[in-house]
């Protein structure tokens, strides 16, 4: 039987023609308040999905090229087009510009690569994953970003993505959809079970840990994942539910952080080091490790975190 890795199954809740508004994820996890220090301008983030819809209007201008690896189109590598409508959400929540009219993703002004590894009914061999990698290395992205996964434990998928992190690439992994809501269950997925990527599962809009996100002890944060609303196809707009959805959230914070970091250090970090910067702007939700690893995506944490310092050493300072 031929291995398959499938686009992280989610769920189309709705779909709109038209929308003007800042997407409630955006918002949970506090990503307009950093725009004034970065919109990840310079950043490039590897998309690695079904494509994208490379004519809506709230992704002109983001997407710097791209490379087809399946077989859509008979396999014209320049074709990256989206005809499932996955790649297009997540492209969105990464990086749709500030147009006033439709969404805004996390770093609106980040450079957006198109890797299309999963064809129309979302499905793709290991080959075409392990082939988008290292075109992605190979163009020298800052962030590696695949709502995808499959049962197997492919050791060359395993070998790409270290050779990804090892040329200092954030690699960021949906943690899948087959949770049963318990931490007393382990639910694994390739490549979001690897230790060297960042397995994001998924929170809804308050906060609550989604029962379909798995649970295992590879978990490194959570992010917005139920309802998200962003791109689709033919230029309109959906809310989708998934840690597919979650995953983008925290690749277009990274964005944000590596942009944001590399002014405040006045060098880039490493990539060990931009992993430090992302769980350092977590806050714990009260479950386990295994459901939620480190927290809740919340980009003021640190700001928040201060405030609260200052106000505590005030109290108890001299008069």
């Amino acid at each position: 039987m031929e291995k398959k890795v499938r686009v992280i199954p989610y769920q189309v809740e709705q779909v709109v023609e038209e929308i003007n508004e800042l997407p409630k994820g955006i918002e949970l996890i506090q990503a307009d308040k950093l725009w004034r220090q970065s919109k990840g301008k310079g950043i490039t983030v590897a998309i690695l999905d079904t494509g994208c819809d490379i004519t809506h209007p709230d992704l002109q201008g983001r997407i710097i090229g791209g490379r087809n690896f399946t077989d859509d189109d008979n396999g014209i590598a320049e074709k990256v087009m989206d005809y499932n409508g996955h790649g297009t959400h997540v492209a969105g929540t990464i990086g749709a510009v500030e147009n006033e009219q439709g969404v805004v993703g996390v770093a609106p002004e980040v450079n957006l690569l198109i890797v299309k590894v999963l064809n129309e009914q979302g499905s793709g061999q290991y080959e075409w994953i392990i082939n988008g990698i290292l075109f992605a290395i190979e163009q020298k992205v800052d962030i590696i970003s695949m709502s995808l996964g499959g049962p197997q434990d492919v050791p060359e998928l395993h070998e790409a993505v270290k050779k990804a992190v090892a040329s200092q690439i954030l690699v960021v992994c949906a943690a899948g959809n087959e949770g049963d809501g318990l931490d007393s269950t382990d639910e694994l997925g390739y490549p979001a079970f690897y230790n060297e990527v960042i397995s994001v599962g998924a929170v809804n809009l308050e906060r609550h840990s989604s029962d379909f996100s798995n649970s295992n002890r590879e978990v490194d944060l959570v992010a917005p994942g139920e309802e998200i609303l962003s791109t689709f196809l033919n230029g309109k707009y959906a809310k989708l539910s998934g840690t597919s959805m979650a995953a983008p959230h925290v690749s277009g914070a990274l964005a944000l952080i590596k942009s944001i970091s590399a002014a405040s250090f006045e060098r880039n970090l490493s990539e060990p080091e931009l992993y430090a910067q992302l769980i350092k702007r977590t806050v714990p939700l009260g479950n386990t490790p295994k459901l939620e690893g480190n927290g809740l995506l919340y980009l003021t944490a640190p700001d928040e975190l201060m405030k609260a310092f200052g106000q505590r050493f005030n109290q108890y300072s001299l008069t």
